[in-house]
């Protein structure tokens, strides 16, 4: 077990250095010796790790999606208990795909690092598609889901809707770190509200559905 425990802690010190240098510096940064700098270590130690920069971005970008997951998962679980609708909730979850604070804006520079590497590599590429696939799934499932409680109407193709809603909000996120200064919170959760209400138009029949927004 302590072995188990080194190796993820080592595996986590290394990705939390390659998310700084990327945040600050760009994917140029992201070396086997910047990295070992940055996260107070050897050279022979990281590559003890990883043997190449695609193995340190594949597990910085697992662990920016881990940390998503888990802010959505603890969202939902708070807007199950509220009584929240579906479309609420999965407002909130998609909102933390937007970089409108330091963490996300982290989060959104590994994912447009990992994108850029993506297209050199096939194997990124796969997790790239597979992540994706990922997140369309689960908010494909919320549409059901709105569909059987209510919120949305019958005969929607969810499928197409899902790749609306994540494609629309990929654009705003790219908007606000564009142009953070003109693409302030309050218009990213109005816009979000504006397209999520032209699928989510009814009202749910149930006080609480559990586990309905997940994403």
């Amino acid at each position: 077990m302590p072995r188990v425990a080194d190796h993820d802690a080592r595996h986590a010190q290394i990705s939390d250095a390659v998310q700084r240098l990327i945040v600050r510096d760009g994917l140029a940064a992201v070396t086997v010796a910047r990295t070992a700098a940055e996260a107070g270590m050897s050279v022979g130690l990281v590559q003890h790790y990883f043997t190449a920069k695609d193995e340190m971005l594949l597990t910085t970008f697992t662990r920016v999606n881990e940390r998503f997951t888990a802010r959505v998962d603890a969202a939902v679980n708070r807007g199950e208990a509220e009584g929240r609708t579906i479309a609420a909730m999965l407002r909130q979850a998609l909102a933390e795909l937007v970089p409108l604070d330091d963490a996300r804006r982290a989060e959104f520079l590994v994912r447009l690092a990992f994108a850029d590497q993506a297209a050199h590599s096939a194997r990124l590429a796969a997790v790239q598609r597979e992540t994706l696939a990922g997140v369309r799934a689960r908010v494909t499932r919320a549409i059901d889901n709105g569909t059987e409680c209510g919120e949305v109407g019958k005969g929607v193709d969810t499928g197409q809707q899902a790749l609306r809603i994540v494609a629309f909000t990929e654009g705003l996120a790219l908007h606000t770190h564009i142009a953070p200064d003109t693409t302030p919170e309050s218009a990213v959760l109005a816009a979000l509200d504006d397209h999520l209400g032209r699928v989510f138009t009814g009202t749910c029949r149930h006080r609480r559905v559990q586990g309905r927004a997940s994403l």
